[in-house]
């Protein structure tokens, strides 16, 4: 062991004692809850999957059967979660959330992300991104260590990249036709309209509160996002062109790519944030509502090429500026 390699390994444990300290996880109760770190990761993993059974919070919590039987005890007698008989086999229950689960969910969601978007929202945006590719890849590293998948199982990060380069409306237009055609069988007119609309706004991107961004693995583009600061007026900022392809979904990349407009949209002062879509992208939605994003209208429409109900999301920004 060098006395460099010696001085990273104590660099990152020492960070690491500071980030369990600083998030709260040397107490009893975690994220302004009275539940335990534990019961806090549980209801977050039930939340974001569908039909939970135990013996799924036990792989992914890495606790022992018996801990997570009285885990699970705990949360069914606070309300917070129910059991459901799985239909393909009755010995075989799931856990999902009560509303009361969801309530309580919901908060501890808003108050991670206020205070995520507290700590990185002064820092400019290539230090956002050495955090979130650095720590993507530290907790690879350490699961690779676990389950002995080696250290090529900790490369290939997404990073995120800010602005036009030749080739990107094409290629952004082509992204989301392939994907709602898959998706939906959307067709011609729908790609038509992404292409014009990315071509407009490729024009308006010297203003300052207008910007895209695109995450890549490997050079590849596998997701964008964008946000038009003109196009609507009174203060309020527009996201569109969002869409993370297949292979970098549930890695985070989406997460990453929509705490970047909404950081750029509390810099430039928007009080509220605006973005369409459809009913039935149901993980999209997940993913809205978690980062304070809140339906505010449904109808049916036809502007994505065949009549569907639309639906509007609002994300207001709180008094704290988050």
């Amino acid at each position: 062991m060098t006395i460099r390699h010696h001085e990273e390994i104590e660099t990152i444990r020492s960070a690491s004692r500071s980030l369990v300290r600083e998030l709260g996880f040397m107490g009893r109760n975690l994220a302004e809850t009275d539940l335990s770190p534990s019961g806090v990761h549980a209801l977050l993993e039930i939340g974001n999957e569908d039909d939970v059974s135990a013996k799924h919070l036990s792989e992914t919590l890495l606790l022992e059967k018996s801990t997570v039987s009285r885990l699970v005890r705990t949360l069914l007698e606070r309300g917070e979660v129910r059991e459901v008989v799985a239909r393909h086999d009755g010995r075989v229950k799931y856990l999902n959330l009560t509303a009361k689960g969801r309530d309580t969910l919901a908060a501890i969601d808003r108050f991670a992300v206020d205070r995520v978007t507290g700590a990185i929202n002064p820092l400019p945006s290539r230090a956002r991104s050495t955090i979130c590719d650095g720590l993507a890849a530290y907790a690879r590293a350490l699961k690779a260590g676990r389950t002995g998948g080696g250290a090529s199982q900790t490369l290939k990060p997404a990073t995120i990249r800010t602005g036009y380069e030749p080739g990107l409306v094409g290629h952004i237009a082509k992204m989301h036709g392939l994907a709602y055609h898959k998706l939906d069988g959307f067709g011609a007119r729908f790609e038509a309209k992404v292409a014009g609309g990315l071509a407009e706004f490729a024009t308006r991107l010297e203003n300052p509160v207008n910007e895209i961004w695109t995450a890549r693995i490997n050079g590849r583009i596998i997701g964008s996002i964008a946000i038009d600061g003109e196009n609507l007026g009174k203060d309020t900022a527009h996201l569109r062109w969002f869409l993370v392809e297949d292979g970098g979904r549930g890695s985070g990349v989406g997460s990453r790519l929509l705490q970047e407009a909404i950081g750029h949209c509390n810099r430039h002062g928007f009080g509220s944030i605006k973005l369409w879509t459809y009913k039935g992208l149901d993980v999209a939605r997940k993913l809205y509502e978690k980062n304070g994003f809140v339906l505010a209208e449904e109808y049916s429409g036809d502007q994505w090429g065949r009549e569907l109900r639309e639906q509007t999301f609002i994300r207001k920004r709180s008094t704290t500026g988050n």
